[in-house]
């Protein structure tokens, strides 16, 4: 089992990875008595739902769940509100925790409902996905999304521990494995060099989930994020470096509806428009573009914008976009492989113009 500590000001939380970590109760901060609520899916329910219930009575827990409908459209206040009704049915009080068992949507959610469920009970995160396992469950970014804009309704509020399973990727869509990617490839891109060229070499055992290579990518991966959110865990300065390609991306994702594409896919596609917009403004060349292009190739990912999806589509997204500040769009553009920076004067044309050269013509 490897371990990750995302230390805070004045607390921190773990981050367990390894296989069957699931059925293990040592790495449950919880004790016999404690009143759990699991938030889950049908599709998770199926695989998981049995075996982590049964892994919290042993340790004594009293346990009740909640199952939201699956997928990203259902990321809402509706579902927000079918938790609390679960919990108050429950007569769940202060002391109660929320497990979140699913992917981002069941982590955005089930944290969102911690949150503010009696103005703050504690959660635990454990992902089931590889998007949520390497970027979302991390961090304590919690949210719903909005029908005008992506994760438009949220709070920062950290979990109590991430638990992360390695062996239920093995039940995951390929294109969902492939989506997780799209994140993990962000942190090379951002932050990590020879984590870059290390994915370069390597993309191809991960797309396989080889476990030893899985392991060390989440952790690593886990250790980045857990780094940038220790110095700016509310997202005021650094923190948005983490966000490469996503300005774009959450504009593919409301316009063409939530689900359609899935975030990681998304995000890739919004990565090369950030990497030719580097480009345009003088700081990455062809070779680095192509080297981000292959890549993200590998991992079985959109690298141009969605058929039908015009560039002029994007700007009314993006400029409500969280990170837009007195009415200045901010992009996180590179100035090298391995080096993010935060853009706030980039000209709109130039915006257009990198859209363009990512949208396919006939």
């Amino acid at each position: 089992m490897l371990n990750v500590n995302v230390e805070l000001k004045e607390r921190f939380y773990p981050i367990h990875i390894g296989e069957g970590l699931l059925s293990n109760p040592n790495v449950y901060p919880l004790k016999a008595g404690d009143k759990i609520m699991v938030v889950t899916n049908p599709t998770v329910a199926k695989y998981y739902l049995t075996n982590l219930i049964a892994t919290l009575q042993q340790i004594g827990c009293i346990v009740e769940q909640v199952l939201l409908p699956d997928g990203e459209k259902y990321k809402t206040i509706e579902s927000l509100n079918l938790i609390f009704t679960a919990l108050l049915k429950a007569n769940y009080g202060r002391d109660a925790t929320i497990i979140a068992l699913g992917g981002g949507v069941i982590g955005d959610v089930a944290g969102f409902a911690a949150s503010t469920y009696q103005r703050g009970i504690r959660f635990i995160q454990i992902p089931t996905t590889l998007l949520a396992q390497v970027d979302s469950s991390v961090g304590g970014k919690t949210a719903v999304n909005h029908e005008l804009g992506k994760n438009m309704i949220g709070a920062f509020y950290q979990p109590c521990a991430v638990i992360i399973d390695t062996q239920t990727l093995k039940t995951l869509p390929k294109r969902e494995v492939n989506a997780g990617l799209a994140e993990v490839i962000k942190y090379g891109a951002i932050l990590d060099y020879s984590f870059f060229e290390w994915l370069e070499k390597h993309i191809d055992l991960l797309v396989a989930l080889d476990q030893k290579h899985l392991q060390q990518c989440i952790a690593h991966c886990c250790k980045i994020k857990a780094d940038v959110v220790a110095r700016d865990e509310t997202e005021k300065n650094e923190r948005a470096l983490l966000n490469l390609g996503h300005t774009f991306g959450h504009a593919i994702e409301t316009h063409l509806g939530y689900g359609n594409w899935l975030h990681g896919e998304a995000v890739a596609a919004g990565s090369m428009m950030a990497a030719v917009l580097s480009k345009i403004l003088g700081d990455l060349d062809d070779n680095d573009v192509a080297r981000l292009e292959k890549l993200l190739a590998r991992a079985n990912l959109p690298t141009y914008s969605p058929d039908g999806m015009q560039p002029e589509d994007y700007l009314p997204y993006m400029m409500r976009d969280k990170k837009v500040l007195s009415g200045q769009l901010r992009l996180i553009l590179l100035k090298s492989l391995g080096q993010a920076y935060i853009a706030t004067e980039t000209e709109l044309p130039l915006v257009l113009e990198a859209i363009r050269c990512c949208t396919q013509t006939d």
